[in-house]
């Protein structure tokens, strides 16, 4: 994924005065500075909700590949 250099984050800045206005921005930045903390908590809380699922210490037990694909077959 490309990084913004500075002179697109200055256009993408001039962009969002032009649309919302001065007065808004404090508005705007708020709301989006909510948005950010809100979304890293619901993600925290899902990274939590998995790790409580398994119990710490248990390897994952993965079959192979070729195994899932013969039990297949002998159902169907």
């Amino acid at each position: 994924m490309p990084s913004l250099g500075p002179t697109e984050l200055i256009l993408i800045l001039v962009i969002v005065v032009i649309f919302f206005g001065v007065g808004r921005l404090p508005e705007v930045f708020g709301g989006l500075g909510k948005g950010i903390r809100e979304f890293r908590r619901a993600a925290k809380d899902a990274d939590s909700l998995e790790e409580d699922d398994e119990p710490k210490g248990t390897p994952k037990k993965s079959k192979p590949v070729q195994a899932e694909v013969e039990e297949t077959e002998d159902a169907a």
